[in-house]
């Protein structure tokens, strides 16, 4: 295998161990070679060094957690392997210019600090279009669930399909438009989990026959990237993931309040149709410019 193969493994090796002991001679085991050839060929192959890059990931991962859950900033300290809050705090700021406290508790979120992981694979980043959106009202039915970080991926795609068949599942006709609002916020229950909000939507002049129309729901305008998804409807939470791991960092873009959309089109209207093999979505994040 040749060095960008060996060092590709081992950044996915590390992206499922950041929470682990992660000195250069455990690396260094891991992959095989001594920890000076190591530190030399990730340099060559990645053009950083890999303990800043460790400490930056770990960062980045430490940023989500403060965001998504209520959990102590002590507790998220010490499960990427710092060994004081105030160590902690001291690399924090330097990332993030802000401490941890002050990142968790303003209503925006500055995603400039987040180190993406390494790509060494092709990779073609979303290109974003940024647009206004005016004030709209619609109807839909709002419901929760609570997850880990970890469960992010799995179950936001397996309720998305549960959550569209019990809003439209006695529809003849399916509308030509769908949308999802997202929130997320910590849950109140458990401080290592994060409490999901997923409204499904429609405008109100598309409400098909024989089910309900749901609660009124109003959207508020403003400014929103507009990323496209076109491909198989199991890699939309991918997408999604990576435009907050990724793209939104790299773009040093700030969200603001508000819930992401994401605006299906179906193609197929007949509420019986077999499930699409590739989907097309508009998801929109709200983002302060």
């Amino acid at each position: 295998m040749d060095q960008a193969g060996i060092i590709r493994d081992l950044l996915s090796w590390l992206e499922g161990h950041l929470d682990q002991p992660l000195s250069l001679d455990n690396v260094a085991a891991k992959a095989g070679y001594s920890k000076w050839h190591l530190q030399r060929m990730f340099k060559e192959v990645t053009g950083h060094a890999i303990g800043a890059y460790i400490r930056a990931r770990r960062l980045s991962k430490a940023a989500v957690a403060l965001r998504l859950t209520s959990r102590p900033i002590l507790d998220i300290a010490l499960q990427y392997r710092f060994d004081s809050q105030q160590t902690f705090t001291r690399a924090f700021k330097k990332q993030f210019i802000q401490t941890p406290a002050l990142y968790r508790r303003s209503e925006e979120w500055d995603s400039s600090g987040i180190r993406p992981p390494i790509r060494l694979e092709k990779y073609e980043m979303p290109t974003p279009e940024f647009i206004v959106l005016p004030p709209m009202h619609l109807v839909g039915m709002t419901q929760s669930y609570s997850c880990t970080l970890e469960q992010i991926s799995s179950f936001r795609s397996e309720l998305r399909i549960h959550f569209w068949r019990q809003y439209l599942g006695e529809a003849k006709c399916i509308p030509p438009i769908l949308y999802g609002l997202h929130h997320s916020r910590p849950s109140h229950e458990k401080d290592d989990e994060q409490e999901v909000l997923y409204t499904t939507a429609i405008e109100p002049q598309d409400v098909p026959e024989n089910i309900l129309s749901g609660q009124p729901i109003d959207l508020e305008g403003g400014d929103y990237a507009q990323f496209i998804y076109e491909g198989p409807a199991d890699g939309l939470q991918s997408f999604i993931l990576a435009l907050y791991g990724t793209c939104l960092p790299t773009l040093r873009m700030t969200r603001r309040k508000g819930h992401d959309i994401e605006r299906f089109y179906p193609q197929e209207r007949a509420p019986d149709a077999p499930r699409p093999l590739s989907i097309r979505c508009e998801y929109l994040i709200p983002v302060r410019r």
